[in-house]
């Protein structure tokens, strides 16, 4: 209601009614403004919080694609394997970041290196202090929540074939409870990184390499598939179980990272805020594409075959490259940054077999390299960032995940162990650990195990 037409109905209620209801009227015109900021910041609540949940639930499904990515790209004799760890993964992510994680990282953290050491995080009631936050707390929690399970997961991954189940999921709970919330503190949390100025909008550094990280340390010290590399040096393919679900798997990581990045705008209450969400998701779907696209060319020239697998991989490099900044760029410097991205896998994943250091579905050379890519390249774009503070967190991020992660393993090794036997791990781990065959048809004399 304008102050003009507010006016005409004071003075109509004079000449109509008399000195009592003018003056009712006046009060009415006078609270209209407050009626107004109320209302909008209800409606600014409402979106914000739409925005966290519709991100998180988009996040959540990125469950399903690693969980259908890793069992097409690992062989049929552990594919009920590496879909127990995903869900499973994802169930411990979120209890260790309830009962410890959340406080680590978010509360009490004040430009330092770490947050509380308390229990249990009390969800704020919608409403009251909630309100004033500009969204439903519950709300941003579960965002934050799911993250943590998308660092577990690269680890699933790299380390598919050998391991056993119960240590990865005791090195999940102590990743998701302590190491990705320290890191995630100093950054998100308002930690000593964010004081200097590091920029990760949506986590190329802290939720990808943080995992790209921990599992080049497990794979390290769990070794490499037997019959992988030869002892003349050779490598010896091992054939993906099934194609389409590794495709299918890729699509729906596709699509769950454009709540991964564009709610990590954290707001959608102003005309601003929903442009620059819209800009984020189209450079995050285009720098896919031209890490797709740049994968499909140099397979070509480098090997004049196209391997769909690392194609796949080049779509999921473009995107983790991007999402430590996705808003700045335009269109076409999102499908270069994309492209590169994917440059780099195809170009580190024989340079791991040379090293003889196994990655079953490529997550090394995907999330820890183009996470450090997407994160040193954030200066090009956003001018209010500098090289020398992203290569500080790049270089920190990495020492401490990686001396954690090697601690960790090196103590799960030389207690219960992380490596299943030759036998079980020539049998398969579904028959060996999880009693259930994806792919009971095959059997062991199929050239598919």
């Amino acid at each position: 209601m304008s102050k003009v037409t507010l006016a005409l109905l004071v003075g109509a209620a004079s000449l109509m009614a008399g000195p009592a209801l003018a003056q009712e009227a006046a009060e009415a015109a006078a609270a209209a403004p407050a009626a107004t900021g109320e209302a909008a910041a209800h409606t600014q609540y409402i979106l914000n919080t739409l925005l966290f949940l519709i991100g998180g639930f988009l996040v959540m499904w990125m469950a399903a694609g690693f969980a259908m990515l890793e069992a097409g790209l690992v062989r049929s004799k552990n594919v009920s394997m590496q879909s127990m760890k995903n869900i499973s993964l994802y169930a411990v992510a979120g209890i260790m970041y309830y009962l410890v994680g959340y406080n680590l990282m978010y509360t009490g953290v004040d430009g330092g290196y770490i947050g509380s050491f308390s229990f249990f995080y009390a969800l704020d009631p919608v409403g009251g202090d909630a309100l004033d936050t500009g969204y439903s707390t519950a709300s941003d929690w579960f965002f934050q929540m799911v993250f943590v399970a998308t660092a577990a997961s690269v680890v699933s991954g790299t380390l598919a074939e050998r391991i056993k189940l119960w240590p990865f999921m005791i090195f999940t709970v102590v990743l998701t409870a302590f190491i990705y919330p320290i890191a995630g503190s100093w950054q998100w949390g308002g930690g000593w990184l964010s004081e200097m100025g590091f920029s990760d909008f949506a986590g190329s550094t802290l939720v990808h390499s943080v995992g790209g990280w921990a599992a080049l340390a497990g794979a390290l010290l769990l070794g490499a598939r037997k019959g992988k590399y030869g002892a003349d040096g050779s490598v010896n393919p091992m054939p993906a179980s099934n194609i389409p679900l590794a495709t299918l798997g890729t699509f729906i990581l596709w699509l769950g990272w454009f709540g991964f990045n564009g709610a990590s705008q954290l707001a959608m209450g102003t005309i601003g805020d929903v442009s620059d969400v819209s800009r984020i998701f189209a450079n995050t779907n285009m720098a896919a594409a031209g890490g797709v696209v740049a994968a499909m060319i140099l397979l070509q020239i480098l090997y004049k075959k196209v391997d769909v697998t690392m194609v796949l991989n080049g779509a999921l490099a473009g995107l983790v490259s991007i999402t430590a900044e996705p808003l700045t760029p335009t269109i076409g410097e999102s499908i270069i940054i994309g492209a590169i991205g994917a440059i780099l896998v195809i170009i580190v994943v024989p340079l791991l077999d040379k090293l003889k250091i196994d990655d079953v579905v490529g997550a090394i050379p995907v999330h820890l390299v183009c996470g450090i890519w997407g994160t040193l390249v954030v200066p090009f774009t956003n001018d209010g960032t500098s090289y020398a503070t992203q290569f500080i967190g790049v270089i920190s991020y990495g020492v401490f995940t990686l001396v954690c992660s090697f601690i960790v393993w090196g103590i799960l090794k030389a207690t219960m162990g992380i490596r299943v036997t030759e036998e079980e791990e020539y049998i398969g781990l579904d028959k060996a650990e999880i009693g259930v065959e994806a792919y009971p048809e095959f059997g062991i004399g199929s050239q598919r195990v």
